[in-house]
């Protein structure tokens, strides 16, 4: 789609990150892509990154490298509802955190500003036993119990990409953890303590509206290996449909795919009524599936993801694809990522980025768009 340019735009799109995050020069080109295509999709003009010193000639539409915190700061910047950015805004830093998922481990354990301990009761069924914690000495109380139950996963509330987790068996193993995370960063930030699954499948349930576009879908994701050896994140196959969420349930999904989406919906129900403030436009939540210590099945939401995110690009094709055929009602869509120089890119791929990043090393993103065979 080609970028629409007028002399007087209608709007214009914008990106906007925190100048102290670090952004990797292959996540800059994947998230410049997004953002540029959404301009496209509004008929905006792209207008690169935010300045506050520019005076913009016509209203912005915001793509935040993260969850904005702070619905005064969101404020400042013009951000009013969904309609202005693609993303998420919320009142409190741990909304937007993994430590949202699970509770305190009793009633008087150190918790951050804005808690709610009406939030992990509602969604206890839709997520893995677990807690959340902010001093060492509840993550101690969070571990022991969890432990009863077979191997631990410890998570740093801000990890990303299936990095700062480690699998734990013991508490001396969880003393490692917090002597490198430090007691500042705990009681700031917070840790996850939670069933650690075997044989996992890990599910993308997500909804994005752009405009008077709106789009649900239900997929799976996959792992690759980093220069490092470690496995990370690899992209997202996914199910688009046009509409909400409602309309997954038109499409043909497997039994464990229909409970992910369930689960999904009451987790993000439970967040737009528990947390007055919350803006969201775009929406992902990774619903896990697999075997926990006694080898039974169970499934359960991971974490929430207000912001651009890995499965964006496949996002925004789709919604090229139901804005340019209005009888269009579902497409299949994957963002693939692969790190070295072996990556085989389909001829009908889009290319979001392929080079040498200086931190990940050689890095390809690339996605595609395919029919469903089902859409009628």
């Amino acid at each position: 789609m080609r970028l629409h340019s007028t002399a007087t735009p209608r709007g214009i799109v914008v990106r906007y990150r925190d100048t102290a995050a670090e952004e990797r020069t292959h996540e800059r080109a994947s998230r410049t892509w997004v953002a540029q295509r959404l301009a496209a999709l509004k008929r905006y003009e792209y207008g690169g990154e935010y300045d506050p010193a520019v005076r913009y000639e016509a209203p912005l539409y915001f793509v935040p490298n993260d969850t904005l915190v702070g619905v005064e700061r969101a404020r400042t910047l013009g951000i009013e509802s969904e309609a202005d950015l693609f993303g998420g805004v919320v009142p409190h830093a741990y909304i937007a955190t993994k430590t949202i998922t699970h509770p305190l481990v009793s009633p008087d354990a150190r918790a951050p500003e804005g808690w709610s301990d009406t939030f992990a009761s509602r969604v206890k069924d839709a997520v893995f036993p677990g807690y959340s914690a902010f001093s060492a000495q509840d993550a101690r109380v969070a571990a022991e119990r969890v432990l009863q139950r077979g191997s631990a996963r410890v998570k740093l509330a801000r990890g990303v990409g299936g990095l700062g987790q480690r699998v734990i068996t013991s508490i001396t193993e969880l003393e490692e953890v917090l002597a490198e995370l430090g007691p500042d960063a705990l009681a700031r930030d917070g840790v996850v303590v939670e069933w650690n699954l075997d044989e996992v499948t890990t599910y993308s349930v997500g909804q994005v509206r752009v405009g008077t576009l709106q789009a649900s879908y239900c997929g799976t994701q996959r792992t690759t290996r980093n220069a490092e050896g470690v496995e990370v994140y690899g992209g997202s196959d996914l199910l688009v449909v046009r509409g909400g969420f409602e309309a997954l349930s038109e499409v043909e999904l497997t039994a464990e795919a229909r409970l992910a989406v369930q689960q999904a919906r009451k987790y993000d129900a439970a967040a737009r009524e528990e947390f007055p403030g919350v803006i969201v436009s775009r929406r992902n939540y990774d619903v896990a599936h697999g075997l926990n210590g006694h080898a039974r099945h169970c499934s359960g939401v991971l974490e929430q993801s207000w912001r651009i995110g890995g499965a964006s690009a496949a996002e925004v094709a789709a919604l090229e694809h139901f804005l340019q055929d209005p009888e269009l009602h579902a497409v299949r869509a994957s963002t693939v990522e692969v790190h070295g120089t072996a990556a085989q890119v389909p001829p009908h791929a889009i290319v979001q980025f392929r080079g040498d990043d200086p931190h990940t090393g050689p890095v390809t993103k690339y996605t595609v768009v395919e029919p469903y065979a089902d859409a009628g």
